[in-house]
């Protein structure tokens, strides 16, 4: 979430989608017993195969894509490993490097830009993974800051997967051939992290093998986790004055599937958990990793998720992976 919202401002306005949103989670009168059979439990792993992660970092490319769902318009940064030497900044439209990469879609909080996320979003280009971040029409920076709209935000992101994963067969597209279009996660920070919720509850997208959610909580979209194994990656300042750390865990213990909480003690809303240089790095190494198991099915980057999420005593992270 952009630092130029205020946090009374958001909070009030995430009150209010509790107040009109349609939460999954409200009491329902009991139906009358019906003979049917239990649905089949849950597979405790990810449904990706095993497999290994890039080991080397990659260059990084960036390039814009334009879509429009049904008049909402859908502007879409691309971060993407790109051809040649590793490490600056990301060079747009650049040529992307051989091999076919996960993609992750990441949705940013109210008044926010797919820019304000690049720090952590190129490294996660450069480890090997495409990165999605739609411009929402309303809670984007220059929108007219209708917190409500979050609710349309889970179709949106569905919309504009469908409209990546087809880059892959495009001819002449520099991605074409380049996505590994069943391997797919969903990210996101406060609102986009309230989005990214929705995609495995209310507007859940079957597609989507793991979740990453940054300061999010799920109001207005409820706790109904659902369909296929799914792991989720929870990221939440234990100081942020805005979505409550406890609205955030309570969230995450409604997770039925593997499921960790990276948790920074001294983490506010957006500053500490994404800005600060420290932080960053254990936020981005944990998610990184995270992302490897999930996505490239690696076991190796599995064992070594905990250690990055607790180096240096920065953050405490419970572990159900």
């Amino acid at each position: 979430m952009s630092r130029r919202v205020t946090p009374s401002l958001l909070a009030s306005a995430l009150l209010l989608t509790g107040l009109v949103g349609c939460s999954t989670d409200a009491p329902k009168k009991e139906p009358a017993p019906v003979a049917v059979e239990p649905p089949p439990a849950a597979t405790p792993t990810p449904r990706v195969p095993a497999g290994s992660a890039p080991e080397s970092a990659f260059g990084v490319g960036v390039r814009q894509l334009k879509l429009n769902r049904d008049g909402r318009a859908l502007p879409v940064t691309l971060w993407y490993p790109a051809a040649g030497k590793a490490g600056g900044t990301a060079r747009r439209s650049a040529a992307a490097a051989g091999g076919r990469f996960p993609v992750v879609m990441f949705s940013h909080g109210l008044g926010g830009r797919p820019e304000d996320y690049a720090a952590l979003l190129t490294r996660w280009a450069a480890a090997g993974f495409v990165v999605a971040a739609p411009a929402f029409p309303h809670t984007s920076e220059g929108g007219d800051g209708n917190v409500l709209d979050v609710l349309n935000q889970p179709a949106d992101v569905s919309y504009a997967l469908t409209q990546v994963l087809a880059l892959d067969g495009k001819a002449g597209d520099g991605l074409r051939g380049r996505l590994a279009t069943d391997r797919v996660a969903a990210a996101g920070h406060s609102a986009g992290g309230v989005t990214t919720i929705g995609l495995f509850t209310a507007n859940r997208d079957e597609r989507l093998d793991a979740g990453v959610v940054f300061a999010g909580t799920a109001v207005g979209v409820g706790t109904a986790f659902a369909g296929a194994t799914a792991p989720q990656l929870f990221v939440h300042g234990e100081l942020d004055e805005v979505v409550d750390y406890a609205a955030g865990k309570a969230a995450y213990d409604k997770v039925p599937w593997p499921k960790a909480l990276l948790s920074l003690p001294k983490g506010d809303h957006g500053r500490s958990l994404l800005g600060d240089a420290a932080s960053l790095r254990v936020v981005s190494d944990t998610t990184v990793e995270f992302l490897r198991w999930t996505l490239y099915g690696d076991p190796k980057a599995k064992k070594r998720i905990a250690t990055d999420a607790t180096r240096n005593d920065i953050a405490t992270f419970d572990d159900h992976l």
